[in-house]
């Protein structure tokens, strides 16, 4: 079965070094590659992390990706097999500088493996619908492509979780029904909420990663978490659209093997190959060129 990873992390920071290793990797390009060999990934889409690009129009410039150093900020130092999302450091947009921040991120959106663009709510102090954010959407609307949200629990405990509850993507689907929206990390551990907005809402998906770090012992973890996974399979059927449900791994968190195992256990198999992989071609629809070079 060929897979796409829709949620990943491509990003040389200290802390995912020692991530990488309870999940029993290297946090590297080369190591990455290896994994897509070895788990058969022929594309998978990265979450702009790293604040190293310049303003050109006086707004904030988006966050991009690092792994592959040097930067080149003309070549776009992803692979060819990965996409990336715009990071929005959303805390330092203004009403001021929201028109401009939009320019700054048109200015990348053209770029055949710019994908989308990725809010980090929960870790920035700002609710997803804040009006600051309406240009980047409709921007996203302009070029049909996906706006892709933290939602749950956050990595640190200075997070605010009420601006990454699941149910604060409601208000901007709403008002953007041209955008098509992803719950990243399934709302966790909201998942009746994110499935609750997703039902309601038919321009917002799901992705399933970031659900477990490191490398667990399966039969240890599905005997601890029986109720959690549980739940997940009852909501994402309480939803009972899997065409809108993508397979991420927020590597470098977790075991990627492990990880591919356990979404198999929660999804139908007769979703696999949506969930596993063509859902993300048609919600990134920016990835079938990219697989056809």
């Amino acid at each position: 079965m060929k897979i796409i990873d829709a949620h990943m992390h491509y990003f040389n920071v200290e802390g995912f070094v020692e991530v990488a290793k309870r999940a029993g990797y290297e946090n590297t390009a080369a190591c990455w590659q290896q994994i897509c060999r070895d788990n058969n990934i022929a594309f998978s889409v990265a979450m702009g992390n790293t604040a190293y690009t310049s303003s050109r129009y006086g707004g904030v410039p988006p966050r991009l990706i690092d792994l592959a150093a040097p930067y080149d900020e003309e070549q776009y130092n992803q692979p060819q097999s990965m996409g990336y999302c715009m990071g929005v450091a959303s805390e330092e947009i203004t009403e001021a500088n929201a028109a401009q921040t939009a320019q700054e991120f048109a200015h990348y959106i053209t770029q055949p493996h710019c994908l989308g663009i990725k809010l980090y709510p929960g870790y920035n102090a700002v609710y997803v619908n804040d009006r600051r954010h309406w240009p980047l959407f409709e921007l996203a609307q302009a070029y049909n492509v996906p706006v892709v949200i933290h939602t749950g629990d956050t990595a640190m405990p200075t997070g605010l979780l009420k601006y990454s509850h699941p149910l604060t993507v409601d208000e901007a689907a709403v008002n953007f029904p041209g955008v098509t929206f992803v719950i990243a990390h399934c709302g966790c551990p909201w998942f009746v909420d994110a499935a609750e907005v997703a039902c309601k809402n038919a321009n917002v998906c799901i992705d399933l990663s970031g659900l477990v770090e490191g490398n667990p012992k399966p039969l240890a973890l599905f005997e601890q978490q029986a109720g959690f996974f549980r739940q997940l399979h009852t909501w994402l059927n309480y939803m009972g659209d899997y065409t809108r449900v993508m397979y991420g791994s927020d590597w470098p968190l977790v075991n990627i093997p492990f990880y591919i195992r356990l979404i198999a256990q929660i999804v139908p198999e007769r979703h696999y190959e949506d969930v596993f992989y063509n859902n993300a071609v048609r919600i990134f629809n920016k990835i079938a060129p990219l697989l056809k070079e």
